[in-house]
């Protein structure tokens, strides 16, 4: 029954009822993980080919002692094999070492301190930087403006991607915008796809905000599909060709949910003068990248077909962990009031809403019975949500079992939660 409909009486049942249960919850030790979108196990050891996969054989196409310095763009086969998940030629397309987080810091780092078009053009020449946050969002996006002390703007995110509406009121009033933040395919957490018409809208920002602005599009999940319904991403580039701002966007994505989360490859791609200009500053960084690794990726991982293979196991080992958190959320919670939430068809994460003012509630709640959640605005730029209501589950890492048990428990968490608020 919707919570809205329940007498005082009744409340005050539930609350005996949930009570009861919560603490025998915590009297079963507990000791449960949602918090961070990390492959599980299995899923990391579809890839263990990749030991040994070079049988001694590190030479590249084209020759190249991979085991050797130089090659700072990365090797040919490997911009040709990545750029295609980006949907761009090799030309536009950079490979590095195994963190796209880290290439994303490069970008606004350089644009903030150096200027993409020179020393004129640094965001830091500025008195304010300011950069556009959809939300909820993602936090490692957060923490690199927050260091680097760019201010954070919020706007919502839509079930077709950012509010346009509102990014785009926002630059026509302030010129002081030097960027946006976007997760374009099964973002994170909500689990959207931009539609068309968004990606088209995005490629048109900086007719608005000037030839310094950026996007940011971090596709990290552009190969996750977890049902075949899902919707397919429009290409970023081919509108920015069409509207003449392909200088005004870098698209990063990575293998770390492909492969290895901690030894893949990463990769960008841009204009090639963003990527000369890009180069020349790395290079006062780094001889080049870890050619052996981005080799013996490209001899796992082979091309498109291969790939979504790959990634078909990958679907099969975590759409379990998704429908468990579902049937249970539709199971306990549909109809009651008591929250929402995104039903992804990809990605790593579902993002749940509570009533507001809950939020950081049903955090406190379930870990103190041993389940641990993402903390309660860590979807919003400073960690701060306006209405304490987003709270992101991560099904991924823990074992089908553990997620099953911590889904169960979180919902006992907000049903009391939001029983003891209505009562107050």
């Amino acid at each position: 029954m919707h919570i809205d409909k329940l007498s005082i009486q009744e409340l005050q049942e539930q609350l005996t009822t949930l009570q009861a249960q919560y603490h025998k919850l915590g009297e079963s030790g507990l000791a449960l993980d949602l918090t961070r979108g990390k492959p599980c196990a299995e899923q990391v050891a579809l890839a263990d080919e990749l030991d040994g996969i070079l049988q001694g054989n590190y030479l590249a196409a084209d020759g190249t002692d991979t085991r050797n310095y130089g090659g700072l763009d990365g090797l040919p086969e490997a911009r040709a094999l990545f750029g295609e998940v980006l949907g761009l030629p090799a030309e536009e397309t950079m490979v590095g070492g195994n963190s796209s987080l880290t290439m994303m810091y490069q970008v606004v780092e350089f644009a903030l301190t150096e200027g993409l078009r020179g020393p004129e053009s640094a965001w830091g020449n500025s008195d304010a930087v300011k950069f556009i946050c959809p939300v909820p969002g993602y936090d490692r996006h957060f923490a690199i403006c927050e260091h680097l002390g760019i201010e954070m703007l919020n706007v919502p995110m839509l079930d077709s991607g950012p509010d346009m509406d509102a990014v785009e009121a926002l630059l026509k009033e302030d010129s002081s915008i030097k960027g946006i933040w976007c997760v374009p395919r099964f973002s994170n957490p909500t689990g959207c796809v931009y539609s068309d018409q968004t990606v088209e809208r995005i490629a048109r920002l900086p007719d608005l905000a000037g030839e310094d602005f950026l996007v940011m599009w971090d596709n990290a999940y552009a190969v996750h599909t977890l049902r075949e319904q899902a919707a397919a991403l429009a290409s970023i580039s081919e509108y920015c060709r069409a509207h003449n701002t392909m200088d005004n966007v870098f698209q990063f994505g990575s293998t770390s949910k492909i492969s290895f989360a901690g030894a893949g490859v990463a990769f960008l791609g841009s204009s090639r003068k963003n990527l000369a200009a890009l180069g020349k500053h790395l290079g006062n960084q780094s001889i080049g990248p870890d050619k052996v690794n981005q080799l013996r990726h490209v001899r796992f991982l082979k091309d498109s077909d291969h790939l979504a293979a790959h990634m078909a196991k990958h679907a099969a080992l975590i759409r379990p962990r998704f429908d468990s958190v579902l049937d249970t959320l539709d199971r306990e919670l549909s109809g009651t009031g008591m929250g929402s939430w995104t039903r992804p068809l990809g990605g790593y994460f579902i993002s749940f809403d509570t009533l507001p003012g809950l939020a950081g509630e049903v955090v406190k709640l379930a870990g103190a019975i041993g389940v641990k959640l993402t903390p309660a605005g860590a979807t919003f730029p400073y960690g701060k949500d306006p209405n304490d209501s987003n709270i992101r589950l991560a099904p991924t890492f823990a074992t089908e079992q553990a997620v099953k048990d911590a889904v169960a428990a979180f919902v006992v968490c907000v049903r009391l939660a939001t029983v003891q608020q209505r009562l107050r």
